[in-house]
Order: structure tokens, then C-alpha cells, then sequence
């Protein structure tokens, strides 16, 4: 029986994630070691809500419920012995997230289950870091967490039916459908069929056969995309595809896998897209767009 659940990292997921467990009913303690991002991502949230309320797709009562229940801290040590679920949401770096997970499986009560939110480091390569490998998993939800109805339960080699259907039961319970993959594999099912189309368009892009808006631009007139691939690059943070690639990579050691130079050279750039307000696109304040010309050395 989940009561509490922990998310680590309050980042746009992180933040997300704990939101739509507290509007599911759970005790949500959203933590991070930055208090700074702790208080942005309580205001965010309460934005959000307050947005669903004028909108009324949510009442001020469940609103103002749902806030009551989200505890926003950076003690994270304090809360970790208390609860049922944790879903970690932290950068994408195997090292940060494996010490993170021997740290809190000597917190947490021997039922709990340690789930990461990672597309990119299947449970194999976390769950040896704890002596709880049979409740060991991944959620994986997608950008934003709140409006986006998939979530991805992988289990590991050694992970237990039992965590894996309190898995799908918790992701019904947050109003979202969980696609159980039977077996592990890095990038999971649409993280790998999303990034086939991305480096797709990124060598188009660099071979100069079209523009970053005429790719985007196709996809979503003729493929039927809600976004073209550059634009979901911007939306999700041009670093994350970066380090999920560069993670890749450094475990297969095969060159497709290896981040695109354009891409490389955005990161190094510090033009990450929406966050930094520059990206494959110029963004502006007042929330339009403009497509850039390739990067170039």
C-alpha cells in the first residue's frame, strides 16, 4: 500500500511528477539539494493549479487540497525512512544517481521500492548499487509530466513481479497508462523510436537539405507530430538528449550513438533551448519562436 512518495530532484520532471501525486491522493515530499530551485518549483506548481482553476479543470478546493499535500524540502534524509515509493528524478549522470540510491536504500523502509525516472541508465545499472535490486525499477515519465498519459515501467533482471505490478497500479492510480517492457534495453520503446527520427532530422539538417523549420514544419503537417523534432529538443532541454546520447555512447562505443556536432556545439554553447531561451530556435518572452540556421564551428 503507497501512501507517501518521494521525488528526488525538482527539476521540471521532478516537480511535475510530485504534483500529479498529490493530485492523486498521495503524500508527495518533493526534495532537491538546491533550496532555491525548491522554492521556483512550488511557485511553478501553484501557477499550474491556479491555471486549472481558471480554466475549470480543477476546483480551488482539490487545488488547494493537492498543494496541502506536497511538501516541498531539502531534508531529504529526514522524510526518506517514512516512505512507500521513491521516484528519482535527478540528473542524468549514472555516477550522481547510483550514489544516490545506495544513499537512500539505507534510509528507506525495507518494503519501499526505488524507481528511477531515467531513459537512459536501465536498472542493471543502478539496482547493484542497493541491496534491494528486486525493488528496483524504472517509471519514466515524459515532458510534461502532468499532461503526458505514458509512463514506461522497465524491469531489471532481478526486479520482482511484485514491484513491477505496484508499479503499473501506481501509474494508473496518477491517470496515466503504463507500457510494461518485459525486458531491458537503453532508451527504452518511444525514447528509441523518438530519437531515430531526431538524428534523422539532425543529418538532414547537416547536410544541408533542409531547414531546422522546414523539418519541423513536415513533421507536423504531413506526420501528423504535435511538434517537430527541433522543437521537442528546445522543449525538453537540447543537455538532456546530449547526455542521454553521450551516456549511450560510452557504453556501446559504436559512433551512431556518439551526440551530433551541432548538437555538441549547442551544449557547448550553453544554448540548451526554451530554459535558456536559445536553442535550435531564438525564444522570446512573449512565448514565440524563431527558427536559427545551423550551428556552426
Amino acid at each position: 500500500m503507497i501512501s507517501r512518495i518521494l521525488v528526488v530532484g525538482a527539476g521540471a520532471m521532478g516537480a511535475q511528477i510530485a504534483l500529479t501525486a498529490a493530485l492523486a491522493g498521495y503524500e508527495a515530499v518533493l526534495t532537491d539539494i538546491d533550496d532555491g530551485r525548491l522554492i521556483q518549483a512550488r511557485s511553478e506548481l501553484t501557477d499550474l493549479l491556479a491555471t486549472r482553476v481558471r480554466r475549470e479543470r480543477l476546483t480551488e478546493t482539490a487545488a488547494q487540497s493537492a498543494l496541502d499535500r506536497l511538501t516541498c524540502t531539502s531534508e531529504t534524509d529526514r522524510w526518506a525512512p517514512s516512505v512507500d515509493y521513491v521516484i528519482e528524478a535527478a540528473v542524468e549522470k549514472l555516477d550522481v544517481k547510483r550514489k544516490l540510491f545506495a544513499h537512500l536504500d539505507g534510509l528507506l523502509p525495507e518494503h519501499a521500492i526505488l524507481a528511477s525516472n531515467s531513459s537512459g541508465f536501465v536498472p542493471s545499472r543502478l539496482a547493484d548499487a542497493t541491496g534491494r535490486p528486486d525493488r528496483v525499477c524504472n517509471l519514466h515519465f515524459f515532458n510534461p509530466a502532468l499532461i503526458m498519459r505514458g509512463v514506461e515501467i522497465v524491469r531489471g533482471p532481478q526486479t520482482s513481479d511484485h514491484t513491477v505490478q505496484t508499479s503499473v497500479q501506481l501509474a494508473e492510480r496518477l491517470g496515466k497508462t503504463p507500457v510494461v517492457l518485459d525486458r531491458e534495453i537503453p532508451g527504452f520503446l518511444a525514447n528509441r523510436i523518438l530519437n531515430a527520427v531526431r538524428d534523422e532530422a539532425i543529418a538532414l539538417l547537416e547536410a544541408d537539405i533542409a531547414t531546422v523549420e522546414a523539418i519541423d514544419s513536415i513533421c507536423r503537417t504531413a506526420l501528423g507530430y504535435p511538434m517537430g523534432p527541433f522543437e521537442l529538443m528546445d522543449l525538453t532541454g537540447v543537455d538532456i538528449g546530449y547526455l542521454t546520447k553521450t551516456a549511450r555512447f560510452e557504453e556501446s562505443g559504436d559512433p551512431r550513438d556518439a551526440p551530433s556536432r551541432s548538437v555538441a556545439l549547442l551544449v557547448e554553447r550553453g544554448e540548451l533551448g526554451r530554459k535558456t531561451g536559445r536553442g535550435w530556435y531564438d525564444h522570446a518572452a512573449d512565448g514565440t519562436a524563431s527558427a536559427r540556421p545551423r550551428p556552426q564551428e
